[in-house]
């Protein structure tokens, strides 16, 4: 009796040795963006930056969930879809990361998705905006925070207010991330009487726009009603700004586009009254979660959160929820807990679909106001845009 007294004991011993062990083990979650090779850098810092401060506040400091630290892995895919694949690859098996997040580049990131499913572990997929990141070539390891193209292009068309006395011509980026928004803008249009008349496509890293805007002006001036010249270029070129030099107003065309990030705001001066559509404005939404976020990056980095900012502390936030309402850590339980999963963020509530693992936001409407006292043009808050207000297509189904 003794004997199996000492063993019941020795048993327990062992096996509270091993759950202290195991609760002292860090979560490993990899954060895969370019840092080096392209201007898309800041974007990558920002969501990087955002990611650190969700966790921060999803822990309320302590960096700790379930009595797990949280242990940061910092992967470089220097924009390039190998690099990509390789590090991400390296993060799930050499690393062992529970969870990995990125990555900036739409086209980068499509190439990501098939080592999730290869590794059987969660991607969730922050900043990039394709639609097609959650489309036929996805899986269901992966999860996407950042918007779309069809949030973006669904909240631009509200923003116009198109009728059949609209006539647009478009200029997009041709990859992925250009040519899922202008087909998302179309969709947006279906229906409304508005024309795309003309779209153009042109190499990321175009400097001159002459020739594009040239076809642009030729198809649209001659039109009786509203034209617009819509901008969606994500990189550098100043497209906006050199098809403005080219004066377009004298056929009576404006220029419309989205929001961008805080240092391109200020070209954004020469578009005065200009409406468009965001992902996030830092003054444009009033919670709890952007209040700490405008406060806390305002007293650290002496300046305001960013949108690239406000969306890695939306995918922190996705991942610590997860975390903690999943049944344990297993690839499979996280899965069940994220499918449908709710959380707050910068931008108020986000929803993850369960059919694609879209994750459901609102966006912000917006018209450009000029500041001489402030360094850049001022998106001001015309209204919230609703996520119900959107019909965003379901990209997959999720088995």
């Amino acid at each position: 009796m003794k004997t199996l007294t000492r063993i019941a004991a020795v048993t327990a011993s062992v096996a509270a040795f091993a759950s202290a062990a195991w609760a002292q083990d860090p979560i490993k979650i990899a954060l895969v963006h370019g840092l080096s090779g392209s201007s898309f850098e800041a974007f990558s810092k920002q969501a990087q930056t955002g990611f650190e401060l969700g966790i921060e506040y999803a822990t309320d400091g302590t960096n700790t969930v379930k009595g797990h630290k949280i242990e940061l892995i910092i992967k470089d895919t220097q924009f390039k879809p190998d690099v990509a694949r390789a590090v991400l690859a390296e993060a799930y098996g050499d690393d062992e990361v529970l969870m990995a997040i990125g990555s900036t580049s739409s086209g980068v990131a499509k190439g990501m998705l098939p080592i999730a499913e290869e590794y059987e572990k969660i991607l969730i997929v922050e900043p990039a905006v394709a639609d097609s990141l959650t489309g036929p070539d996805s899986n269901r390891y992966v999860f996407k925070t950042s918007r779309n193209s069809s949030m973006d292009m669904q909240a631009q068309a509200l923003a116009l207010k198109p009728d059949e006395n609209l006539f647009v011509a478009t200029i997009a980026e041709d990859y992925a991330f250009g040519h899922d928004g202008i087909d998302a803008f179309k969709a947006a249009l279906d229906g409304t009487g508005a024309t795309v008349v003309t779209e153009e496509f042109v190499p990321q890293g175009t400097a001159d726009f002459t020739a594009a805007a040239e076809r642009m002006f030729n198809a649209l001036k001659d039109k009786e009603g509203r034209k617009v010249i819509l901008v969606y270029i994500a990189g550098g070129g100043d497209a906006p700004g050199k098809i403005q030099a080219l004066d377009p107003s004298r056929f009576g065309i404006e220029i419309s586009m989205g929001g961008h990030i805080l240092p391109v705001l200020p070209t954004y001066k020469r578009f005065p009254g200009m409406e468009g559509a965001v992902y996030y404005y830092y003054e444009a939404y009033d919670n709890p979660v952007n209040d700490w976020l405008v406060k806390t990056h305002q007293e650290r980095f002496d300046g305001p959160p960013d949108f690239f900012t406000a969306g890695g502390m939306a995918a922190a936030l996705a991942a610590v929820k997860a975390i903690e309402t999943a049944d344990s850590l297993e690839t499979e339980d996280l899965i069940a807990a994220m499918e449908g999963m709710s959380w707050e963020t910068p931008k108020g509530t986000m929803t993850f679909r369960p059919e694609d693992h879209q994750a459901l936001q609102s966006m912000v409407h917006f018209k450009i106001r000029v500041d001489e006292n402030v360094d850049w043009a001022i998106p001001d808050l015309v209204r919230i845009i609703e996520a119900d207000e959107m019909d965003i297509p379901i990209g997959r189904t999720n088995d």
